[in-house]
């Protein structure tokens, strides 16, 4: 379900900064469903080795800064290969994954994606950690 809504709101920006910028250009919300879609994918398997490898040169200290760039990269491949998308420039498809992240951060803290259930109400010491164990 996590995926679907990704999608939607992914598609829903791109189409919103299609009308919003002059440099991007989308057919109709069914174009940009089928490049959130594209750009999910390429950015899982693609983008994940190059984000690694940009990760490795830059020591995992701007790792939030080379997934942007990395899914910039990944819209500018499906950019290539869709008809009715074009990014005209890498500076649009930066935009496009500012606005894509600040989009899904604010959807995620809507629906309450803090990722509570990996936190601990309280620090466990060594002795309890022992005694647990035992």
């Amino acid at each position: 379900m996590d995926f679907i809504i990704n999608l939607l709101v992914t598609a829903a920006v791109i189409l919103i900064m299609s009308y919003a910028m002059s440099s991007v250009h989308v057919k109709s919300f069914w174009t940009a469903l089928w490049v959130a879609f594209l750009t999910a994918i390429f950015t899982a398997t693609i983008g994940w080795l190059l984000g690694g490898l940009l990760n490795l040169v830059t020591f995992f200290l701007l790792e939030a800064i080379v997934g942007l760039i990395v899914t910039a990269l990944m819209l500018k491949l499906v950019d290539a290969l869709v008809g009715n998308f074009k990014l005209d420039g890498f500076l649009p498809a930066l935009i496009i994954a500012i606005a894509v992240a600040i989009a899904l951060a604010i959807v995620g803290w809507l629906r309450g994606d803090d990722r509570e259930e990996y936190a601990l109400e309280k620090p466990v010491t060594k002795i309890e950690l022992v005694q647990q164990t035992a």
